[in-house]
């Protein structure tokens, strides 16, 4: 070989080796940055040994909630958040929700008393029940939970009475009125006896109704059969074709097989409207349509699982369950200023 080529292979020799060094040194380097979080990320088998072992892992579930919620109250408000209890303690099983069902004055009281965390209405609560609230050193917050609309029922036979005005149902149902028979109510209306079933007086529908028709909150006629039990009233008016009563639309739609609903005229010259979903809840159901509500002692929002069954009861799925029971959901307006009343 001469000189020369072997200059040249000594050469080519040398390069090589060098190149070899420079690629090692930049792999180590490579190494150190991304340890440092400045190259491209590791490999997955890379990852165990990048990942610092105190780091906690991403997305880690909330601690599960726990105790117990007790609501008590209206008839009409029961269905929904009997569902709405249900539904809640499917997702946090160490919750227990009970829902008392004594009408709505009664539930009212039993949050003055300390015996129930919220109160399930179907009328607003009073001044004076809000003094008392305040004189035991706590406070009431006031949350709609769905629409509506009190539905004045009679019997499927019945094919007189299937559109009443206000000033009929009022002649019927006043204080001391003097209606005996459908015949009294309106001329060729059968001469036969009406039998009235009524909700009780701690009831928050049979409040609003009278107010609405009577003009005079809890003020009507006496000669009836009440009864705190919505089902009662079904009942009654299932078993007499002669018979008449209201409560609230859930009530009416689960029973549609055996009852017939009567629609409203404000006045002589005004449509008659049946309820359903759509007009109760565009207030078109004139004046039987309404909000019902929830009353939690404002001390008991402080608690996390009332907090969460708050903001399940004003979810998205919560609000549909109003719906599956026979209610008219919130509007979604409704349901954020009800979470703006939780603690922040």
């Amino acid at each position: 070989m001469s000189k020369g080529l072997a200059r040249k292979s000594w050469m080519l020799l040398l390069a090589v080796a060098f190149a070899f060094v420079v690629a090692a040194c930049g792999n180590n380097n490579a190494g150190d940055d991304a340890t440092q979080g400045s190259a491209p990320a590791a490999t997955p088998a890379e990852t165990p040994a990048e990942t610092p072992a105190t780091e906690a892992p991403a997305n880690e579930p909330a601690a599960e909630i726990s105790g117990e919620i007790k609501l008590d109250g209206s008839s009409t408000v029961y269905p929904i958040a009997q569902a709405v209890a249900e539904e809640f303690m499917n997702i946090h099983g160490g919750v227990n929700v009970t829902v008392g069902l004594s009408g709505s004055s009664n539930g009212i009281k039993a949050i003055i008393n300390g015996e129930a965390d919220i109160a399930n209405a179907s009328r607003l609560i009073k001044d004076s029940e809000v003094e008392q609230i305040k004189a035991k050193g706590d406070d009431v917050v006031e949350m709609p939970v769905a629409y509506d609309g009190i539905t004045v029922v009679i019997h499927p036979e019945n094919d007189w009475a299937t559109e009443m005005t206000v000033e009929e149902l009022k002649k019927i149902w006043v204080k001391d009125s003097t209606v005996k028979t459908w015949a009294d109510v309106r001329e060729g209306w059968p001469n036969e006896p009406i039998t009235l079933f009524a909700p009780g007086a701690a009831s928050g529908t049979f409040e609003y109704f009278t107010e609405a028709i009577n003009g005079e909150a809890k003020v009507a006629r006496e000669d009836v059969t009440a009864s705190e039990d919505d089902n009662v009233l079904v009942q009654g008016v299932a078993g007499d074709k002669y018979a008449m009563s209201y409560f609230g639309f859930a009530y009416y739609e689960e029973n549609m097989d055996k009852l017939k609903a009567v629609a409203v005229k404000e006045n002589a010259d005004a449509p008659a409207i049946l309820p359903s979903l759509e007009t109760i809840g565009d207030f078109s159901y004139k004046p039987l349509s309404r909000f019902i509500y929830m009353y939690p002692l404002k001390s008991t929002l402080e608690r996390p699982e009332i907090q969460e069954f708050v903001k399940f009861y004003m979810s998205e799925e919560g609000s549909a369950l109003a719906g599956e029971v026979g209610y008219v959901p919130l509007d979604q307006a409704t349901r954020d200023a009800n979470l703006a009343l939780l603690p922040q």
